[in-house]
């Protein structure tokens, strides 16, 4: 018998699945990895809209005459 058929028949209708975190948590490994991805670079992009908005008002809007704003 192969190992292949070995661990299928050990794990039963557990084979093929992918583990997950915790046993009572319906996330896998995979769907926490992807989340962790995006929610970097949704960080990541947050972080150089906010440069870009404080580059424009400080540097670029005095330079306009927008001198309220600042």
């Amino acid at each position: 018998m192969g190992e292949a058929k070995r661990r299928k028949a050990a794990l039963g209708e557990q084979y093929g699945q992918e583990n997950r975190i915790l046993p009572w948590v319906p996330i896998t490994k995979t769907q926490a990895e992807q989340f962790v991805k995006w929610t970097n670079r949704g960080a990541w992009i947050g972080i150089g809209v906010m440069v870009t908005v404080w580059v424009t008002i400080r540097f670029i809007g005095p330079t306009f005459g927008w001198w309220q704003v600042v």
